[in-house]
């Protein structure tokens, strides 16, 4: 079994489009399910499309968890924890929602979802759906607790991951070609049994580690090895609808600069 995982698409129809195509390619592979980690919506302009796409792919088995934009945008929470920004966002994606898009959402279920034997689905962590998981410090916790030996999460926007086995601690973050940030690249580690790993996929439509090209990554657990991919995609075509929504300048810019 082979399974996409994405997360944070955010709204960028563009940066998914890509990130699809990859992942259906001979470079990527293929894969058999989808298992999405959240915040579906958000900062970007085309809420609608995202969903749609998402939707479309549920003739194989996809697995959604819900995350906080994802709340907020249809109704489920208020954006008071947001910075004004998000917020000003989040309104705009509510309004723009259609009716059965806005629902879907809301149907969508809280972190963790387990999905295979060995295997979850969390937005922010394995033990609370709103936790950051930044750094060794944060994953210290949920790698003793948490009740999978493998745990996918997203939130952060940071494509890596932290892994524990007995008293040995370790993070792992994908090494690519700086000079070559045209192209599709891709970094496999493993994941092999009887070690506990925390893995985030990066984000699929507002990267923040300073790559611009969309994040995600394959699960092939025939293998016991992940493999993460960025690619580039047509990010002008995303902030000229940003622009043209009248968002904020700022979710254009920084679609560029990856921060």
């Amino acid at each position: 079994m082979r399974a996409l995982i994405v997360s944070d698409i955010h709204g960028n129809l563009q940066a998914l489009e890509a990130a699809l195509k990859v992942a259906r390619s001979s470079v990527g592979g293929g894969f058999d399910e989808l298992w999405n980690l959240g915040d579906v919506v958000g900062y970007g302009a085309r809420p609608n499309e995202v969903i749609d796409t998402l939707r479309a792919l549920e003739t194989q088995r996809s697995i959604h968890v819900r995350g906080n934009h994802d709340r907020v945008c249809c109704g489920l929470t208020s954006s008071a924890g947001f910075n004004p920004i998000a917020a000003a966002a989040a309104a705009w994606t509510r309004l723009n929602l259609r009716p059965d898009n806005r629902e879907w959402l809301r149907s969508l279920p809280m972190g963790p979802i387990q999905v295979t034997e060995r295997a979850l689905c969390a937005h922010g962590s394995p033990l609370h759906e709103d936790q950051y998981i930044a750094s060794m410090r944060d994953a210290w916790t949920p790698l003793q607790r948490m009740t999978s030996e493998l745990a996918f999460f997203g939130h952060t926007h940071l494509q890596g991951g932290f892994s524990r086995c007995e008293e040995d601690w370790s993070e792992d973050y994908p090494e690519y070609d700086g000079d070559n940030s045209d192209r599709v690249e891709q970094y496999t580690m493993e994941v092999s049994p009887g070690v506990r790993h925390l893995i985030n996929p990066g984000a699929v439509g507002q990267p923040r580690d300073g790559d611009w090209r969309a994040a995600f990554a394959i699960y092939d657990e025939a293998l016991a090895e992940v493999t993460f991919f960025r690619t580039p995609y047509e990010v002008a075509v995303s902030q000229t609808a940003i622009r043209d929504a009248h968002l904020p300048e700022r979710l254009a810019v920084r679609l560029s600069a990856g921060r």
